[in-house]
């Protein structure tokens, strides 16, 4: 089988394509033949050195995969031999095959191609939990969706219209006639201007019941500035920091620095909630991700949840792939294709 290999620490140039010996399932598990795996900011953060849930190098990263199921193990229904499936890979997706639990399968649903059903998992679910399960957003409340224009921007978008929530989102220029159309009410322009005021003022100064925020550093305390009493911040990465070598590290230091501290009085005070959410950190916890996706296959049956595919690389232009995403061109999801 071939694989996107991150050999170490570095930039683009550190991934290679390898031939690895083809896998075999064991008791509960399956092979995949992937056709589509998804690529998320966490593996760039992890080229860089900056992730410390990655795996020790080389390695391979990739936490989803949309193919069809080749082998069973002992215990696995042999039926599933020729289904097309949606899988969560505990990194290891970015290969032609995969093996994975059999717990961890998700039938790929008719009326999405391979690689929007790669869009699904962690966009999706990340959206979801945030909106959702933690963030509580209810009709009619307002929500602010920093990096709109993202994978999980999207994915946060198609859910807080469902939901019936008055939606801003901040993205560059170039992206607000594109959010429009997938139903943004107020894109804010984040790159040449500050975007807190422009918040303040397009909601009479009052705020927004919820922010997600996957930015990190000093911009914790910005976006906790832009919530209404009974507000709600969530965070969910730290891509600010983003960078390679000694840069990286020191921007990850930095951001941490910067970080701001949340009082639990300061809290009472102002009627206020924060929470943080790491997918990564659920595999604990498989109950509720059946149960979250369940609920997300529900919105694609329905039509409501429509995964935008930006663009499709093949595994010999990952570090394209990886460019790509960090210069912050892509509206919507990224996939990798063997």
């Amino acid at each position: 089988m071939r694989q996107v290999v991150t050999t170490r620490n570095g930039g683009v140039e550190v991934l290679r394509v390898e031939e690895k010996p083809d896998p075999h399932p064991g008791p509960g598990e399956v092979v995949v033949t992937v056709r589509a795996a998804g690529l998320n900011f966490a593996d760039i953060l992890a080229r860089q050195g900056l992730y410390p849930d990655g795996p020790r190098k080389p390695c391979v990263m990739g936490y989803e995969v949309a193919g069809v199921v080749e082998q069973v193990g002992e215990g696995v229904d042999s039926n599933l031999v020729g289904v097309p499936v949606i899988a969560l890979t505990r990194f290891g997706g970015q290969s032609d095959k995969v093996v994975v639990q059999e717990k961890q399968l998700f039938e790929k649903p008719d009326s999405l191609t391979f690689e929007q059903a790669a869009a699904i998992p962690v966009n999706y679910l990340t959206a979801y939990a945030l909106l959702v399960v933690m963030g509580g957003l209810r009709k009619s409340e307002a929500v602010l969706i920093h990096n709109a224009g993202g994978g999980v921007g999207l994915a946060a978008l198609e859910i807080a219209k469902h939901i019936g929530a008055v939606t801003y989102g901040t993205a560059s220029p170039s992206k607000h006639d594109f959010l429009r159309e997938r139903g943004l009410d107020h894109p804010i322009d984040y790159r040449t201007q500050d975007w807190l005021p422009v918040l303040k003022q397009l909601t009479g100064d009052r705020g927004v019941e919820l922010v997600i925020d996957p930015i990190g550093g000093s911009h914790w305390r910005k976006s906790y500035q832009a919530l209404r009493h009974t507000g709600r911040l969530g965070m969910f990465g730290v891509s600010i920091a983003s960078a390679n070598g000694l840069t990286g590290k020191f921007k990850l230091l930095k951001a941490a620095v910067q970080m701001p501290r949340f009082h639990p009085i300061g809290l009472l005070n102002k009627n206020r909630g924060v929470f943080g959410l790491n997918l990564g950190h659920l595999w604990h916890e498989p109950e509720k991700i059946v149960e979250w996706v369940q609920a997300l296959m529900e919105g694609v049956q329905e039509g409501w949840i429509r995964p935008h595919v930006d663009r499709a690389f093949p595994f010999e232009q990952a570090g394209e792939a990886h460019t790509y995403i960090e210069s912050r061109k892509n509206i919507g999801k990224v996939v990798l294709v063997p």
